[in-house]
């Protein structure tokens, strides 16, 4: 009996053995890349075993009771690239793991998405979101300091379609459709629709902006009619705790001046912000054709913004903004004075005035109440050899929504109000385009966090229009991400948009001869749109890590507006067809020391089909490439250069364009703390539709204008600099 427990005692004593034998412990300690110190608060977590810890003053965090095997861990710490590591346990166990992390200048602050008003970061999100900020945005911004093509135009997917050789206006294309399917906000504003998208990417300068989020896809539950292609959300800066005083000055060898300043303050329960920007051009003709590539304008901007704390729990945002600008583009001998009724000219004069307020207060629950209302006045004038459009376009946008975050779930539910009414002061007596529109819409919106791997998205929108339509808009996201390298989105939801004159064909046409769309006949345009998002991180040793991204989208459009010629006038028609665009996006961003790599294609398959016949949609690049190689010493200097293939385009009269390159080299030294400079050559290759193709027919004193898909304005180089106090 004695030696039957000796032996059962010898059997538990070697499973304890074997079982202590079985754990291991494993102490990681995170340091800054740059200075050798240990980082305390970072953040330290094994995704395997959904196990975490934070680092203590020494920079480290111990593990315990870990079995063998290989574990994925992630650090994170606000400021830092975040670090992916496989690490082998126990070859590795019983030893420090020295991690060392590199700071992450684009995102000295976490991306707080504000384009869905859920409060949470970029990777919280089911509903994909490019952020552009931090050194991205400033470094886009130096080319281009007077408006936001070049912040656009260089993203995937995403392309500015000029709309007039001589004016240089341009519009939005996101994955291939019209300019009138994506909406443009400012603050969660819509700001430009209508008449007033005509130039507002001409006129909106980057130097106050914080960050710019794009949505691409069916984003209408939430921003309503418009939003079928996607949205773009210009975010402003606000005023921190440490005061700014920005300047820039910039100069371009096509004869450009910009010069911008941007104040901002707050002292305890008062702050503010004011922008202010000149920006001008003389004429500019490249080609020596004696038309302009880019117009002689001249433009000022002034926005002062009041941000009141008025209690703990409310605070309130008023603004207002103003812009005036006079443009006047075409014959070269026009424009210096020589007098002829054979010149060719577009002028184009518009003033614009915006009221911004919001009003937020924080109720006892966790939950929020948020009031926004925007006024926009729009005048604008053209004119043209023996014609003169005019009018004052008169919208705003008032809202007011509940929302409330959990742990596991965040909801939001709102109401808003659209009013849109356009006068025609002058034009064709017997087209009258005025029109008035007021839409009422009540939206909900869910996000439940199921799991560390499943959120989901849902929400549901219902508009009434006063034109008699009603729309039921609901849309579903889903995020999977199955281990902390790979996150999968997909999704997809309704849309429409509401009848207009004001689209690109007609701006080409100087809505000369546009007949106005009865509104009895002609619906809305309804939309179904949806989308897959695969993002995967790659981390090869301490110092090369690979980003990837595939976005696959497709959206159709029903009953959709057709532009025709018709008894000597333009008019919209509703033909029984439907408008279509699919493809693929794809990323890839290297990052190696101080140097990145950025690559990115796109592939866009738009048509059109009405009688079961398929026609390419026009004006798309099929194939797009996008490159930019960048060496950046943070803190002192950066040089980048990059470069831009276009496949042909289908061109509205069935021909089709040329293919081309565009490739430009940026840089910019930082020659003091609050002093730095740079250096821009756009387009070395010279690239013009001029070069290789025409821009009109006929002759210079009444041309008729071909559609323009390449650069008109060649090779430029723009310089200058930015100082902040």
């Amino acid at each position: 009996m004695l030696l039957s427990f000796s032996k059962f005692q010898l059997f538990l004593f070697c499973l304890l053995t074997t079982s202590i034998y079985g754990q291991h412990s494993l102490l990681v300690k995170v340091l800054d890349n740059e200075t050798n110190m240990p980082l305390f608060g970072a953040t330290v977590f094994i995704a395997d075993i959904e196990s975490g810890g934070i680092s203590n003053k020494d920079g480290k965090v111990e593990f315990s009771n870990l079995t063998a095997g290989q574990y994925e861990v992630i650090i994170r710490f606000l400021g830092y690239k975040t670090r992916y590591q496989y690490i082998n346990i126990p070859s590795e166990s019983n030893t420090v793991i020295i991690i060392r992390l590199e700071h992450d200048h684009e995102e000295l602050q976490e991306l707080i998405v504000q384009s869905n008003r859920s409060s949470r970061t970029i990777e919280d999100v089911p509903t994909r979101v490019e952020i552009i900020a931090g050194e991205e945005l400033s470094e886009k911004g130096n080319m281009k300091p007077g408006d936001i093509r070049m912040l656009l135009n260089e993203s995937t997917g995403i392309q500015t379609q000029q709309t007039s050789a001589t004016s240089y206006n341009s519009s939005i294309r996101i994955q291939g459709l019209d300019g009138k399917y994506t909406q443009l906000l400012r603050d969660g504003l819509p700001l430009y629709s209508g008449l007033s998208s005509g130039l507002s990417l001409m006129q909106i300068a980057p130097l106050d902006l914080s960050q710019v989020e794009v949505i691409k896809g069916a984003s209408s539950t939430l921003h309503g009619g418009g939003a079928i292609a996607g949205l773009v959300n210009l975010i402003s800066k606000k005023p921190a705790e440490e005061s700014e005083w920005s300047f820039l000055l910039n100069g371009t060898s096509a004869l450009g001046l910009d010069a911008s300043s941007f104040y901002a303050n707050k002292d305890k329960h008062l702050g503010m912000t004011v922008f202010t920007s000149f920006n001008s051009n003389n004429a500019y003709d490249p080609a020596d054709i004696g038309l302009t590539a880019i117009p002689e304008f001249d433009r000022f901007t002034i926005t002062p913004k009041l941000f009141w704390e008025i209690n703990e729990s409310m605070n309130m945002v008023l603004g207002v903004s103003y812009i005036t600008e006079d443009r006047l583009g075409g014959s070269i001998d026009h424009i210096k004075g020589i007098q002829s009724n054979n010149h060719y000219f577009e002028a184009n004069k518009t003033n614009r005035y915006t009221t911004e307020l919001q009003l937020q207060k924080n109720l006892k629950d966790k939950g929020k109440v948020h009031l926004k209302n925007s006024i926009s006045i729009f005048e604008r004038k053209i004119e043209v050899p023996r014609y003169i459009f005019e009018g004052t376009q008169l919208s705003s946008f008032s809202e007011i929504h509940w929302s409330i975050n959990y742990d596991q779930t965040s909801w939001i539910m709102g109401i808003n109000l659209w009013t849109d009414k356009f006068e025609q002061s002058r034009g064709n007596d017997s087209s009258v385009l005025d029109y008035s529109l007021i839409t009422s819409g009540f939206f909900a919106q869910n996000i439940w966090t199921l799991n560390t791997q499943w959120t989901v998205e849902n929400g549901l929108r219902i508009d009434a229009l006063s034109s008699g339509e009603l729309f039921i808009l609901p849309k579903i996201s889903i995020m999977y991400k199955p281990n902390a390298s790979l996150t999968l989105r997909g999704g997809g939801g309704l849309g429409y948009k509401s009848p207009t004159v004001f689209t690109e064909d007609t701006e080409r046409l100087h809505f000369k001869g546009i007949a106005p769309i009865d509104f009895d006949k002609i619906n809305s345009e309804k939309s179904l749109g949806t989308n897959l998002d695969i993002n995967y991180r790659l981390q090869f040793g301490e110092k090369l890590n690979l980003s990837t991204n595939m976005l696959l989208f497709y959206t159709k459009i029903t009953d959709p507006l057709v532009l025709e010629m018709a008894n000597q006038e333009f008019r919209f028609i509703q033909l029984n067809g439907l408008f279509k665009t699919q493809g693929i996006e794809l990323n890839m961003k290297w990052n190696y020391n101080k140097l990145k790599l950025f690559t990115g294609y796109t592939y866009t398959a738009a048509a059109k089909v009405f009688n079961r016949q398929e026609e390419v949609y026009p004006l798309v690049a099929k194939n797009r490439i996008n490159n930019v190689l960048m060496y950046e010493d943070h803190g002192n200097f950066w040089i980048g250069l990059e470069a831009y293939y276009y496949s042909p385009q289908q061109l509205n009269d069935g021909s089709v364009g040329q293919s081309y390159w565009i490739m430009g080299i940026m840089s910019e030294k930082v020659i003091a703390n609050e002093l730095s400079i740079f250096l821009n050559f756009e387009n070395i290759l010279d690239t013009r539709q001029t070069a290789f193709d025409k821009i009109y027919t006929g002759d210079l004193s009444n041309p008729e204008f071909k559609d323009i898909y390449a650069p008109v304005d060649g090779f430029i180089i723009n310089g200058g600099f930015k100082l902040r106090l």
